[in-house]
């Protein structure tokens, strides 16, 4: 037993040598944050107008991409119970149905089931016209992200070039060419280009985007206005 516990104490005396020994590994360095900001602020006044447009290309992304989500989800048991009542002849129903449903679909299909007995082709473009506004609708500010696409990059070469008419001066005023004055004013000013191009690009992914899902929603609202107006065209009925 003594013999044990000699053995264990040699190991961690040993493991503790060898411990002390080993060289201190370097810790890593968290980002500076302060030295980010402070960069950024040195793009400058220029830098107020893109972050004012950067907020206002995340808050119409954010809200337009909600609210086109929200009204293509999916209408398959709407329209199944329209078809029911109409088939039924029980219309009051199906227009209470529709207006109870806050949707595009719903909407256009009340203009529809509310012009009943007359021609199919005035039917037909009732729900068309409604069709129009309601695609109005959903589309609405998007096209907002388009054009802080196209300005966000413009508003950061302005900066960029505004420091550097500075950075010249500067040194028309002090004779000092040296590389170490040029680039030191130079790099700083770029932010504002970079500010502007992350800006624009992002605004311009957002706008095809929202776009792809909007076309997605029309076509679901023609496919539903269809099969409306093929319920009140077929023998059944």
């Amino acid at each position: 037993m003594t013999a044990v516990l000699f053995l264990i104490t040699q190991t961690l005396d040993t493991l503790n040598k060898t411990i002390a020994a080993a060289p201190s590994l370097p810790v890593q360095q968290a980002p500076d944050v302060t030295k980010m900001i402070d960069i950024i602020m040195k793009g400058g006044i220029i830098m107020i107008p893109i972050a004012l447009l950067s907020i206002i290309a995340i808050y119409v992304f954010i809200e337009r991409y909600l609210t086109i989500r929200r009204h293509i989800s999916s209408d398959v048991e709407f329209m199944n119970r329209i078809h029911e009542y109409i088939l039924n002849g029980r219309t009051d129903s199906a227009l209470a149905l529709c207006r109870n449903t806050a949707k595009p679909i719903a909407r256009m299909i009340e203009k529809g089931i509310s012009r009943l007995g007359k021609p199919i082709k005035e039917i037909e473009e009732a729900i068309e016209i409604a069709g129009k506004f309601e695609v109005y609708d959903l589309e609405k500010n998007i096209n907002i992200l388009a054009v802080i696409a196209g300005i966000a990059p413009m508003f950061g070469f302005l900066g960029t070039i505004i420091g550097v008419i500075k950075i010249f001066f500067n040194i028309s005023m002090t004779s000092d060419v040296s590389i170490g004055s040029v680039s030191a004013g130079l790099y700083t000013k770029m932010v504002t280009s970079a500010a502007g191009l992350i800006v624009g690009i992002l605004a311009y992914i957002g706008y095809h985007w929202l776009n792809i899902i909007l076309n997605k929603a029309i076509h679901q609202l023609e496919w539903n206005a269809m099969n409306f107006i093929d319920l009140l065209k077929s023998p059944s009925k």
